[in-house]
């Protein structure tokens, strides 16, 4: 596998002083491309990204005192400024009301409509290919126990991944138009703070409570699922999370796909309305083509990995790749597709676009 693996195990603080020495390099690397990012794309000067740092950091302290721990320890084991780590944590609050919100598919199956009874997860996750050096998997074991694997950038805790609890998630990204800070909306828990939150989260129960309990400024879409010792054990769910309200959505058909667009009937102006765009169309088709195998109760990874390399409407597709009309800025490709089995504890991660990229299984227990 070419991605790094980090393990790193202790305290929250510990975690995070390893995970920071252990990629030192990687994360000064990706401050260096967020640093432009926020100046070209958002206006943000140096000072003004690490005042809202230091205002994410103390939202974070003040709701997840355990994650604020591990990316302190972050910050010092990579010796960069707490203010910076926390920006790069809330870069997507950063860059609100950029174009290249557009991205990701993620697909849940229920165990009871797949073929070997296990709960199934997966995604794209669509994004700049610049990143490409920046990713990399952080698995984690705090003193209690309680193991993470999780896909992610240096100097990031979270994206799609799955716990011990055989909690796992997957996310999207939304934008509607209460995103952004203001007056009226100060700092809250960054995208990424909350992907580790839920995460944390030893029930499927938990994970939402933390979920909806989160204070935000961007919004985010969050496939959660838990395991159970049998099929009819397991249960998903869909979260829209935007700021200030939250709606769901619970498997149909044994299963639950979702693009970049609101599905509820939540009382916000979502702005993909104004982009257009694959998003439209992406959830609908995923569920097609995985409708005959879910009604058989007969799904299988592959299945999932079948949709994820889908090309209708390239470049924009499922599989999506780069598409040179759009400014460079903008642009985006399957970073890295994901397949997890919750029941199994495994995790599937495809480096780069899955047509173009085999899976690699990888057990949580390492």
């Amino acid at each position: 596998m070419g991605l790094p693996q980090i393990s790193v195990s202790g305290s929250p603080a510990e975690c995070g002083a390893a995970y920071g020495e252990q990629t030192r390099d990687r994360t000064a690397a990706n401050l260096v491309a967020y640093r432009r990012r926020f100046r070209d794309q958002a206006g943000l000067s140096p000072p003004a990204v690490r005042a809202a740092g230091a205002a994410f950091r103390a939202a974070t302290i003040e709701h997840h005192p355990r994650i604020a721990a591990m990316l302190d320890g972050l910050a010092e084991g990579s010796g960069v400024p707490a203010e910076e780590i926390y920006a790069l944590n809330a870069r997507t609050e950063l860059l609100y009301g950029q174009p290249e919100r557009e991205g990701c598919t993620a697909v849940g199956v229920l165990g009871t409509h797949t073929a070997t009874g296990h709960l199934l997860l997966g995604q794209n996750w669509d994004w700049h290919p610049d990143q490409r050096d920046a990713i990399l998997l952080l698995r984690t074991t705090d003193e209690r126990g309680h193991t993470v694997l999780t896909l992610a950038e240096a100097g990031m805790l979270a994206k799609t991944g799955l716990n011990s609890a055989g909690v796992g998630q997957c996310l999207t990204m939304l934008a509607c138009d209460r995103d952004g800070l203001g007056a009226t909306r100060p700092p809250g828990v960054p995208y990424h703070v909350l992907a580790r939150a839920t995460l944390e989260a030893d029930s499927l129960g938990w994970a939402l409570r933390v979920a909806c309990r989160s204070p935000r400024n961007a919004s985010v879409n969050l496939l959660l699922g838990q395991a159970g010792a049998e099929p009819v054990d397991a249960e998903l769910i869909d979260l829209e999370l935007v700021p200030g309200d939250v709606g769901w959505l619970h498997p149909t058909g044994g299963m639950i796909t979702h693009a970049n667009h609101l599905e509820t009937s939540l009382p916000v102006h979502d702005i993909q309305r104004d982009w257009g765009g694959s998003s439209l169309f992406r959830a609908a088709r995923a569920r097609r083509l995985l409708a005959e195998t879910v009604a058989a109760g007969k799904t299988t990874p592959d299945d999932l990995a079948a949709v994820f390399v889908d090309h209708a409407s390239f470049p924009h597709a499922i599989c999506r790749h780069v598409d040179e009309r759009v400014p460079p800025v903008e642009r985006s490709e399957s970073a890295c597709s994901v397949l997890l089995d919750l029941t199994g504890r495994r995790f599937g991660i495809a480096e780069g676009p899955p047509c173009q990229h085999a899976y690699t299984w990888l057990d949580l227990a390492g």
